[in-house]
């Protein structure tokens, strides 16, 4: 996410045009757009982890998921914190769970031919 987008900016004391909100949606949405970050993302929604975890969880390689974690720290969606050497990450906020759980939702629906609903 550019530095322009960053999220922690979106909190600022002025409404941010529509333009601007769409632009960071579409930014947002790129990021989760990849498989690795959406099953990282989807971990995180069920609590705070370490890369191991999160490593095991992905299925892909610590260097990798290392990699996708700092996109995803950089863009502003995930935080971390210290926990003696361990390094422990956590969504930033819920409407990115509930925004994964969504499309998740959605991807069901669709393979499995179910009928749509609000």
């Amino acid at each position: 996410m550019s530095a322009r987008m960053h999220l922690s900016d979106a909190h600022g004391a002025q409404e941010p045009g529509d333009g601007t909100r769409l632009a960071v949606a579409v930014e947002i949405l790129g990021l989760l757009a990849d498989r690795t970050r959406l099953t990282l993302l989807r971990r995180l929604g069920a609590g705070e982890a370490d890369v191991t975890t999160l490593t095991e969880a992905c299925g892909a390689s610590r260097t990798s998921v290392s990699q996708h974690l700092a996109r995803l720290r950089l863009a502003g969606l995930v935080t971390t914190r210290k926990d003696g050497r361990r390094a422990v990450y956590a969504l930033r906020h819920g409407h990115l769970r509930r925004l994964v759980d969504e499309a998740l939702g959605a991807a069901d629906h669709q393979i499995r031919h179910l009928p749509p609903h609000d």
